[in-house]
């Protein structure tokens, strides 16, 4: 009990953490990075409410989805600095 106490605090500070360096880091690509831990650690806590399929879908919608196309907007988005010629 003391040890799922733990680790609930660990990923519970982990997901506060990550939530806020997305809001406060200024670099896109860094945020979305941030973004993926922070989704990652509520996937953990699902585990841990021994929802296995919530986090599983998690996963898979969310990381998986949602920060792949983030990705994408943001490699697709940034100026070529040889274009704007700086």
């Amino acid at each position: 009990m003391v040890y799922e106490t733990i680790a609930f605090a660990l990923f519970a500070l982990v997901t506060v953490g990550c939530s806020l360096g997305v809001i406060l880091v200024e670099d896109v690509w860094h945020s979305a990075l941030l973004l993926g831990g922070a989704l990652l650690s509520v996937a953990v806590h699902y585990v841990m409410l021994q929802a296995e399929f919530l986090a599983a879908m998690q996963i898979l919608v969310y990381v998986g989805g949602v920060l792949i196309l983030v990705t994408f907007a943001v490699m697709l988005t940034r100026p070529d600095p040889e274009v704007t010629g700086t």
